[in-house]
Protein backbone atom coordinates (compact mmCIF):
# COMPACT_ATOMS: atom_id res chain seq x y z
CA UNK A 1 0.00 0.00 0.00
CA UNK A 2 1.80 3.21 -0.90
CA UNK A 3 2.22 5.70 1.25
CA UNK A 4 0.40 9.19 0.58
CA UNK A 5 1.92 12.37 -0.18
CA UNK A 6 1.41 15.06 2.72
CA UNK A 7 0.48 17.71 -0.24
CA UNK A 8 -1.61 15.51 -2.14
CA UNK A 9 -4.81 17.08 -2.24
CA UNK A 10 -8.46 14.69 -2.25
CA UNK A 11 -12.21 14.66 -1.71
CA UNK A 12 -11.20 12.19 0.94
CA UNK A 13 -9.06 14.29 3.26
CA UNK A 14 -10.35 18.02 4.84
CA UNK A 15 -11.12 20.80 3.02
CA UNK A 16 -8.86 23.14 2.61
CA UNK A 17 -10.02 26.18 1.28
CA UNK A 18 -7.41 28.22 -0.19
CA UNK A 19 -9.84 31.20 -2.11
CA UNK A 20 -10.80 32.03 1.74
CA UNK A 21 -7.66 32.36 3.30
CA UNK A 22 -5.74 35.19 0.86
CA UNK A 23 -6.01 38.38 1.50
CA UNK A 24 -9.63 40.07 0.15
CA UNK A 25 -10.87 37.02 -0.57
CA UNK A 26 -10.74 35.70 2.55
CA UNK A 27 -13.47 38.08 3.55
CA UNK A 28 -15.41 38.43 0.48
CA UNK A 29 -15.56 34.87 0.19
CA UNK A 30 -17.24 34.05 3.31
CA UNK A 31 -19.41 37.18 2.92
CA UNK A 32 -21.14 35.68 0.23
CA UNK A 33 -21.52 32.19 1.68
CA UNK A 34 -23.22 33.98 4.91
CA UNK A 35 -24.86 36.28 2.59
CA UNK A 36 -26.42 33.44 0.82
CA UNK A 37 -27.13 31.10 4.55
CA UNK A 38 -28.79 34.33 5.46
CA UNK A 39 -31.25 34.13 2.83
CA UNK A 40 -31.95 30.63 3.19
CA UNK A 41 -32.42 30.42 6.79
CA UNK A 42 -35.32 32.84 6.68
CA UNK A 43 -37.15 29.52 6.27
CA UNK A 44 -36.32 28.68 10.01
CA UNK A 45 -37.79 31.87 10.96
CA UNK A 46 -41.13 30.39 9.62
CA UNK A 47 -40.15 27.65 11.42
CA UNK A 48 -40.05 29.32 14.35
CA UNK A 49 -43.01 30.68 14.12
CA UNK A 50 -44.76 27.46 13.41
CA UNK A 51 -43.14 26.22 17.19
CA UNK A 52 -44.36 29.62 18.80
CA UNK A 53 -48.23 28.49 17.47
CA UNK A 54 -48.03 25.28 19.61
CA UNK A 55 -47.06 27.36 22.81
CA UNK A 56 -49.52 25.53 24.53
CA UNK A 57 -47.11 22.07 24.85
CA UNK A 58 -44.57 22.27 27.85
CA UNK A 59 -41.27 22.26 26.04
CA UNK A 60 -42.09 24.51 23.27
CA UNK A 61 -40.48 27.87 24.65
CA UNK A 62 -37.02 25.33 24.67
CA UNK A 63 -37.56 24.33 21.50
CA UNK A 64 -37.83 27.82 20.51
CA UNK A 65 -34.70 29.09 22.17
CA UNK A 66 -32.61 25.74 19.91
CA UNK A 67 -34.57 27.22 17.27
CA UNK A 68 -32.76 30.42 17.75
CA UNK A 69 -29.68 29.02 18.08
CA UNK A 70 -29.77 26.87 15.45
CA UNK A 71 -30.10 30.39 13.50
CA UNK A 72 -27.27 31.54 14.82
CA UNK A 73 -24.86 28.75 14.76
CA UNK A 74 -26.34 28.77 10.48
CA UNK A 75 -24.78 32.36 10.08
CA UNK A 76 -21.69 31.49 12.25
CA UNK A 77 -20.37 28.18 10.70
CA UNK A 78 -20.27 29.01 7.51
CA UNK A 79 -18.05 32.13 8.94
CA UNK A 80 -15.57 30.07 11.17
CA UNK A 81 -15.96 26.87 10.14
CA UNK A 82 -13.63 26.42 6.93
CA UNK A 83 -10.97 28.75 8.36
CA UNK A 84 -11.22 26.24 12.25
CA UNK A 85 -9.04 23.62 13.05
CA UNK A 86 -10.13 19.94 12.39
CA UNK A 87 -11.18 19.52 16.14
CA UNK A 88 -13.32 23.35 16.35
CA UNK A 89 -14.93 22.30 12.62
CA UNK A 90 -16.07 18.46 14.21
CA UNK A 91 -17.47 20.58 17.56
CA UNK A 92 -19.21 23.20 15.30
CA UNK A 93 -21.15 20.59 12.94
CA UNK A 94 -21.74 18.60 16.45
CA UNK A 95 -23.21 21.80 17.84
CA UNK A 96 -25.13 22.17 14.66
CA UNK A 97 -26.84 18.88 14.53
CA UNK A 98 -27.28 19.14 18.41
CA UNK A 99 -29.29 22.35 18.13
CA UNK A 100 -31.12 21.88 14.63
CA UNK A 101 -32.27 18.41 16.12
CA UNK A 102 -33.33 19.60 19.22
CA UNK A 103 -36.49 20.89 18.27
CA UNK A 104 -38.04 17.77 16.65
CA UNK A 105 -37.06 15.52 19.45
CA UNK A 106 -38.60 17.94 21.88
CA UNK A 107 -41.65 18.30 20.23
CA UNK A 108 -41.84 14.59 18.78
CA UNK A 109 -42.27 15.91 15.07
CA UNK A 110 -39.98 13.67 12.56
CA UNK A 111 -40.86 16.74 10.11
CA UNK A 112 -38.68 19.37 11.61
CA UNK A 113 -35.41 17.40 11.03
CA UNK A 114 -35.33 18.28 7.49
CA UNK A 115 -34.06 21.95 9.20
CA UNK A 116 -30.52 19.77 9.75
CA UNK A 117 -30.19 20.24 5.92
CA UNK A 118 -28.71 23.66 7.17
CA UNK A 119 -26.09 21.67 9.39
CA UNK A 120 -25.56 19.27 6.73
CA UNK A 121 -24.81 21.85 4.39
CA UNK A 122 -22.02 23.21 6.41
CA UNK A 123 -21.11 19.93 7.01
CA UNK A 124 -20.34 19.26 3.44
CA UNK A 125 -18.36 22.66 3.80
CA UNK A 126 -15.67 21.99 6.65
CA UNK A 127 -15.70 17.78 6.43
CA UNK A 128 -14.37 15.48 4.15
CA UNK A 129 -17.06 13.90 2.12
CA UNK A 130 -16.72 10.72 3.96
CA UNK A 131 -17.87 11.62 7.12
CA UNK A 132 -20.18 14.56 6.00
CA UNK A 133 -22.14 12.24 3.44
CA UNK A 134 -22.72 9.87 5.78
CA UNK A 135 -24.36 11.75 8.07
CA UNK A 136 -27.36 13.25 5.93
CA UNK A 137 -28.33 9.27 4.89
CA UNK A 138 -28.04 9.03 8.57
CA UNK A 139 -30.84 12.09 8.91
CA UNK A 140 -32.88 10.91 6.13
CA UNK A 141 -32.87 7.35 7.35
CA UNK A 142 -33.80 8.30 10.77
CA UNK A 143 -36.11 10.43 9.93
CA UNK A 144 -38.04 7.79 7.48
CA UNK A 145 -38.14 5.34 10.49
CA UNK A 146 -39.22 8.08 12.85
CA UNK A 147 -42.44 8.28 10.58
CA UNK A 148 -43.10 5.30 10.07
CA UNK A 149 -43.22 4.16 13.82
CA UNK A 150 -45.02 7.10 14.80
CA UNK A 151 -47.47 7.47 12.41
CA UNK A 152 -47.38 4.14 10.69
CA UNK A 153 -46.58 6.26 7.50
CA UNK A 154 -43.96 8.06 5.73
CA UNK A 155 -44.52 11.95 4.47
CA UNK A 156 -41.99 12.18 1.77
CA UNK A 157 -42.31 15.90 1.23
CA UNK A 158 -39.81 16.70 4.12
CA UNK A 159 -38.00 13.66 3.35
CA UNK A 160 -37.25 13.90 -0.30
CA UNK A 161 -36.35 18.01 0.43
CA UNK A 162 -33.71 16.70 2.79
CA UNK A 163 -32.61 13.89 0.56
CA UNK A 164 -32.15 16.11 -2.60
CA UNK A 165 -30.81 19.00 -0.52
CA UNK A 166 -28.01 16.57 0.66
CA UNK A 167 -27.27 14.86 -2.54
CA UNK A 168 -27.37 18.11 -4.48
CA UNK A 169 -25.04 20.14 -2.12
CA UNK A 170 -22.73 16.84 -1.85
CA UNK A 171 -22.31 16.81 -5.98
CA UNK A 172 -21.76 20.64 -5.61
CA UNK A 173 -19.05 20.16 -2.72
CA UNK A 174 -17.31 16.76 -4.80
CA UNK A 175 -16.92 19.00 -7.71
CA UNK A 176 -15.00 22.17 -6.06
CA UNK A 177 -12.71 19.51 -4.26
CA UNK A 178 -12.15 17.83 -7.64
CA UNK A 179 -11.18 21.26 -8.94
CA UNK A 180 -9.08 21.79 -5.93
CA UNK A 181 -7.17 18.63 -6.36
CA UNK A 182 -6.76 19.39 -9.98
CA UNK A 183 -5.12 22.89 -8.67
CA UNK A 184 -3.10 21.22 -6.90
CA UNK A 185 -1.90 18.95 -9.25
CA UNK A 186 -1.36 21.25 -11.62
CA UNK A 187 0.72 23.41 -9.37
CA UNK A 188 2.71 19.96 -8.18
CA UNK A 189 3.57 19.50 -11.85
CA UNK A 190 4.72 23.10 -12.12
CA UNK A 191 7.03 22.52 -9.32
CA UNK A 192 8.67 19.68 -10.85
CA UNK A 193 9.29 20.86 -14.16
CA UNK A 194 11.04 23.75 -12.33
CA UNK A 195 12.96 21.48 -10.56
CA UNK A 196 13.85 18.94 -13.15
CA UNK A 197 15.01 22.07 -15.05
CA UNK A 198 17.01 23.67 -12.53
CA UNK A 199 18.55 19.35 -11.84
CA UNK A 200 19.06 19.64 -15.39
CA UNK A 201 21.13 22.57 -15.75
CA UNK A 202 23.33 21.74 -13.01
CA UNK A 203 23.88 18.50 -14.26
CA UNK A 204 25.00 19.76 -17.53
CA UNK A 205 27.10 22.48 -16.02
CA UNK A 206 28.92 20.09 -13.96
CA UNK A 207 29.57 18.34 -16.91
CA UNK A 208 30.65 20.98 -19.16
CA UNK A 209 32.53 22.84 -17.08
CA UNK A 210 34.52 20.20 -15.10
CA UNK A 211 35.86 18.68 -18.19
CA UNK A 212 36.45 22.20 -19.67
CA UNK A 213 38.10 23.30 -16.38
CA UNK A 214 40.07 19.96 -16.20
CA UNK A 215 41.52 19.88 -19.58
CA UNK A 216 42.27 24.27 -18.98
CA UNK A 217 44.58 23.41 -15.77
CA UNK A 218 46.05 20.57 -17.72
CA UNK A 219 46.65 22.94 -20.66
CA UNK A 220 47.82 25.76 -18.39
CA UNK A 221 50.17 23.67 -16.48
CA UNK A 222 51.65 22.45 -19.77
CA UNK A 223 52.28 25.57 -21.11
CA UNK A 224 53.90 27.07 -17.86
CA UNK A 225 56.19 24.38 -17.67
CA UNK A 226 57.18 24.56 -21.38
CA UNK A 227 57.95 28.30 -20.93
CA UNK A 228 59.46 28.25 -17.55
CA UNK A 229 61.89 25.21 -19.30
CA UNK A 230 62.54 25.90 -22.64
CA UNK A 231 64.05 29.01 -24.69
CA UNK A 232 61.07 28.04 -28.10
CA UNK A 233 57.69 29.77 -26.86
CA UNK A 234 55.92 28.36 -29.80
CA UNK A 235 54.79 24.72 -28.35
CA UNK A 236 53.81 27.03 -25.32
CA UNK A 237 51.86 29.17 -28.13
CA UNK A 238 50.83 26.46 -29.26
CA UNK A 239 48.53 25.34 -25.79
CA UNK A 240 47.70 28.62 -25.11
CA UNK A 241 45.50 29.21 -28.76
CA UNK A 242 44.27 25.38 -27.74
CA UNK A 243 43.18 27.09 -24.56
CA UNK A 244 41.32 30.02 -26.70
CA UNK A 245 39.53 27.50 -28.87
CA UNK A 246 38.63 25.28 -25.97
CA UNK A 247 37.49 28.70 -24.03
CA UNK A 248 35.33 29.63 -26.22
CA UNK A 249 34.11 26.35 -26.81
CA UNK A 250 32.99 26.23 -23.16
CA UNK A 251 31.00 29.46 -23.43
CA UNK A 252 29.07 28.63 -26.16
CA UNK A 253 28.67 24.82 -24.37
CA UNK A 254 27.04 26.75 -21.16
CA UNK A 255 25.20 29.18 -23.49
CA UNK A 256 23.55 26.27 -25.47
CA UNK A 257 23.19 24.08 -21.82
CA UNK A 258 21.27 27.02 -20.11
CA UNK A 259 19.00 27.78 -23.08
CA UNK A 260 18.27 23.64 -23.61
CA UNK A 261 19.84 23.27 -27.09
CA UNK A 262 23.41 21.99 -26.14
CA UNK A 263 23.77 18.02 -27.83
CA UNK A 264 26.79 15.92 -27.14
CA UNK A 265 28.36 13.79 -29.92
CA UNK A 266 30.07 10.69 -28.35
CA UNK A 267 32.82 11.01 -31.41
CA UNK A 268 33.35 14.41 -30.45
CA UNK A 269 33.69 13.79 -26.56
CA UNK A 270 36.40 10.78 -27.58
CA UNK A 271 38.23 13.45 -29.15
CA UNK A 272 38.22 15.77 -27.17
CA UNK A 273 39.42 12.98 -24.30
CA UNK A 274 42.20 12.26 -26.32
CA UNK A 275 43.39 15.66 -26.39
CA UNK A 276 42.81 15.99 -22.91
CA UNK A 277 44.37 12.69 -21.82
CA UNK A 278 47.58 13.58 -24.10
CA UNK A 279 48.24 17.30 -22.54
CA UNK A 280 48.26 15.36 -19.21
CA UNK A 281 50.62 12.79 -20.22
CA UNK A 282 48.35 10.10 -20.09
CA UNK A 283 48.30 7.05 -22.88
CA UNK A 284 45.41 6.91 -24.35
CA UNK A 285 43.64 4.28 -25.87
CA UNK A 286 40.98 4.86 -28.02
CA UNK A 287 38.26 3.50 -30.06
CA UNK A 288 38.91 5.23 -34.07
CA UNK A 289 35.00 5.66 -34.12
CA UNK A 290 32.07 5.41 -32.90
CA UNK A 291 29.06 4.49 -35.16
CA UNK A 292 28.85 0.87 -33.85
CA UNK A 293 26.91 2.25 -30.35
CA UNK A 294 23.45 2.50 -31.07
CA UNK A 295 21.88 5.95 -31.67
CA UNK A 296 19.53 5.97 -28.60
CA UNK A 297 22.60 5.55 -26.74
CA UNK A 298 25.52 7.77 -28.18
CA UNK A 299 24.39 11.14 -26.34
CA UNK A 300 24.55 9.48 -22.89
CA UNK A 301 27.64 7.62 -23.45
CA UNK A 302 29.16 10.86 -24.81
CA UNK A 303 28.54 11.90 -21.11
CA UNK A 304 30.01 8.93 -19.86
CA UNK A 305 33.59 9.44 -21.41
CA UNK A 306 33.22 12.85 -20.75
CA UNK A 307 32.63 12.62 -17.28
CA UNK A 308 35.27 9.03 -16.34
CA UNK A 309 38.22 11.04 -18.28
CA UNK A 310 37.43 14.35 -16.13
CA UNK A 311 38.08 12.11 -13.13
CA UNK A 312 41.01 10.93 -14.46
CA UNK A 313 42.10 13.84 -14.81
CA UNK A 314 41.34 15.17 -11.26
CA UNK A 315 41.34 12.57 -9.05
CA UNK A 316 43.33 10.30 -10.26
CA UNK A 317 47.57 9.34 -11.09
CA UNK A 318 46.83 7.49 -13.59
CA UNK A 319 49.61 7.12 -16.85
CA UNK A 320 47.31 5.24 -19.17
CA UNK A 321 43.16 5.64 -19.73
CA UNK A 322 41.27 3.00 -22.33
CA UNK A 323 38.02 3.55 -23.61
CA UNK A 324 35.86 0.52 -25.34
CA UNK A 325 32.64 0.40 -26.70
CA UNK A 326 30.40 -1.79 -27.49
CA UNK A 327 26.74 -2.05 -29.33
CA UNK A 328 25.23 -0.77 -26.08
CA UNK A 329 28.29 -0.88 -23.56
CA UNK A 330 31.05 1.70 -22.96
CA UNK A 331 33.91 1.00 -20.62
CA UNK A 332 36.59 3.29 -19.43
CA UNK A 333 39.61 2.03 -17.19
CA UNK A 334 42.91 3.54 -16.16
CA UNK A 335 45.89 2.00 -13.92
CA UNK A 336 46.22 4.87 -11.68
CA UNK A 337 45.18 5.10 -7.81
CA UNK A 338 42.49 7.48 -6.70
CA UNK A 339 43.79 10.71 -4.55
CA UNK A 340 41.34 10.30 -2.35
CA UNK A 341 38.74 8.30 -1.14
CA UNK A 342 35.99 7.01 -3.27
CA UNK A 343 32.72 9.07 -3.36
CA UNK A 344 30.06 9.35 -5.67
CA UNK A 345 29.39 13.16 -6.20
CA UNK A 346 27.30 14.79 -8.45
CA UNK A 347 29.18 14.03 -11.42
CA UNK A 348 28.98 10.49 -10.98
CA UNK A 349 25.16 10.83 -9.61
CA UNK A 350 24.16 12.52 -12.91
CA UNK A 351 25.77 10.00 -14.49
CA UNK A 352 23.61 7.16 -12.97
CA UNK A 353 20.59 9.44 -13.52
CA UNK A 354 21.34 9.81 -17.04
CA UNK A 355 21.35 6.47 -17.59
CA UNK A 356 18.51 5.70 -15.85
CA UNK A 357 16.31 7.98 -18.37
CA UNK A 358 17.20 5.16 -20.75
CA UNK A 359 16.99 2.20 -18.68
CA UNK A 360 20.83 1.83 -18.49
CA UNK A 361 23.20 1.07 -15.61
CA UNK A 362 26.06 2.58 -14.13
CA UNK A 363 28.83 0.33 -12.43
CA UNK A 364 32.08 1.85 -11.11
CA UNK A 365 34.82 1.16 -8.65
CA UNK A 366 38.37 -0.55 -8.19
CA UNK A 367 39.98 -3.00 -10.27
CA UNK A 368 42.89 -4.88 -10.28
CA UNK A 369 45.09 -2.54 -12.39
CA UNK A 370 43.58 0.98 -11.53
CA UNK A 371 39.70 2.40 -11.70
CA UNK A 372 37.06 0.99 -14.00
CA UNK A 373 33.90 2.37 -15.33
CA UNK A 374 31.42 1.20 -17.51
CA UNK A 375 27.79 2.11 -18.58
CA UNK A 376 25.17 -0.25 -20.25
CA UNK A 377 22.45 0.07 -22.08
CA UNK A 378 18.84 -1.65 -21.52
CA UNK A 379 20.10 -4.67 -23.33
CA UNK A 380 23.16 -6.88 -22.23
CA UNK A 381 23.42 -8.51 -25.61
CA UNK A 382 27.19 -7.34 -25.74
CA UNK A 383 27.41 -5.73 -22.71
CA UNK A 384 28.48 -9.27 -20.95
CA UNK A 385 32.21 -9.43 -23.47
CA UNK A 386 33.08 -6.11 -21.28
Amino acid sequence: MRERDPDEFSVRQWPDWDFWKDGRGNRRGRSMVVAITSLSSLFLIARIAEIDGRADEPLAGTAIAFALGYCVSCLLGPWFGPLASRKRRIAIVAAMFTLGGAPALLLATPAYLTDLTYAIAVGLMVLPLRLSLPLGSAVAVGQIGWMQLRDGRVEWGPVATLVLVTAGLGIVFALNFTIGQLRAAREQVRRMAVTQERERVARDLHDVLGHSLSTMTVKLSLARRILESATDPAPALTEIRDLETLSRQTLTDVRATVSGYRTVSLANEIAGAGVALRAAGVLAELPTAADEVRSELQGVFGYVVREAVTNVLRHSDARACRVRLGRDWVEITDDGTLSEPLNPGQGLTGLAERLASVSGTLEYGKSPGGFRLIARGPSHGEAGQA
